[in-house]
């Protein structure tokens, strides 16, 4: 069992906090991404865990054995950097084997390893090269191999694809996810980009920097569809999310929120809303739940018209940006009309999908 736990972790650097009572599971055999901006203390996290930086304050689990006073070569952890780090005067299947001979290893145990590790990662034909003779993806593999090797009980990977071109990046996030379930071992993966967090991880974390008030970093944990359905406050919105949930400012008054250029009904999901007292809000709409005009049923559609500034053609649909007096919204068009900058653009909301937030506490209303 390796299923991970941290109970109140706090981690500063001097003066500086990088992590503040971080609580979080994780079970065992779970591929679970901590995802954020820069400076949120993900690969802190990670390190932490792998003991190559010890916390402040609180207590780190693994299979429910205290490892604060373990050792980083006992953890049983594996870590893949986002650099390859590959030894480039050592074959790939040194390179791979590496850990294991420094370990002292028998030679037979090592080949098997190895050829184990080359044929998972489909390394087999590449074992003799030397990493200068490998592309960018191949390189990666090899360090992917290096960590499986070692037969962990848990997987940390920090940005390993970031160092990768586009097209590398889709093929290697489908192997990684291939690899995690054939090898059925738990993995903490961090990235910045949500596109990964959203197509990798079983649960997601997401990590917000801590701020002036101390505030925890830990903003939502939950599946993907979960945090992209129902976030918990505005930043878990505005992040998860390409482009990112449209948050439009707004007054509530009775039946209505008001925004400057825009007035919105509370029906739909905002319904619970109506009649309360008035309060400041960011109203939420996804950028694929604005639609032109006809294109909606009726009863689920409130207008909103703004001032066309940007329009992006990416092949089968468009992205329309629309400027008003105090926000922006960009809405994701199955079409490729291309309006005219300064043009009066009238789009429909499905009101079915709009999202509330307190915009003084950014929490979910």
């Amino acid at each position: 069992m390796a299923a991970i736990g941290f109970t109140g972790i706090s981690k500063r650097f001097g003066v500086t906090p990088v992590l503040t009572d971080l609580n979080l599971s994780i079970e065992d055999r779970e591929f679970m991404v901590l995802v954020g901006p820069s400076g949120c203390g993900k690969s802190t996290a990670l390190r932490l865990i792998a003991g190559l930086e010890d916390p402040t304050a609180g207590v780190i689990t693994i299979g429910g054995r205290d490892v604060l006073p373990i050792a980083p070569k006992d953890r049983d952890v594996a870590m893949v950097f986002q650099s390859y780090a590959l030894y480039p005067h050592l074959s790939v299947a040194e390179n791979i084997g590496f850990s294991l001979s420094i370990r002292g290893t028998p030679k037979p145990e090592i080949t098997r390893r190895v050829a184990a590790a080359a044929e998972t990662l489909g390394l087999s034909a590449l074992l003799d090269r030397k990493p200068a003779a490998l592309s960018g993806g191949q390189r990666q593999r090899v360090a992917l191999g290096r960590a499986i090797v070692r037969e962990p009980s848990v997987f940390l990977f920090d940005e390993p694809l970031s160092n990768l071109d586009a097209e590398l990046r889709v093929q290697m996030r489908a192997e990684l996810a291939r690899l995690q379930k054939s090898l059925a071992t738990t993995t903490v993966y961090v990235t910045h980009d949500q596109v990964e967090a959203m197509t990798l991880g079983h649960r997601i974390a997401v990590l917000a920097p801590t701020g002036p008030d101390g505030r925890p970093n830990l903003m939502q944990v939950g599946t993907p569809l979960e945090i992209y359905d129902r976030p918990a406050n505005a930043f878990v919105a505005h992040f998860m999310g390409s482009p990112p949930m449209n948050l439009l400012p707004a007054q509530s008054d009775g039946a209505v929120a008001r925004g400057v250029g825009y007035e919105i009904p509370l029906v739909g999901s905002l319904a619970t809303l109506a009649g309360q007292p008035p309060r400041r809000l960011l109203i939420g709409i996804r950028p694929e739940h604005l639609h032109e005009p006809g294109q909606l049923p009726s009863e689920r559609s409130i207008a909103i018209a703004g001032s066309a500034e940007i329009a992006e053609t990416i092949g089968a649909e468009s992205l329309v940006h629309l400027a008003f007096p105090d926000a922006r919204l960009i809405a994701r068009l199955a079409s490729r009309r291309i309006p005219a900058y300064g043009e009066r653009v009238t789009l429909a909301m499905d009101h079915q999908q709009l999202h509330a937030f307190d915009a003084a506490t950014g929490l979910r209303l």
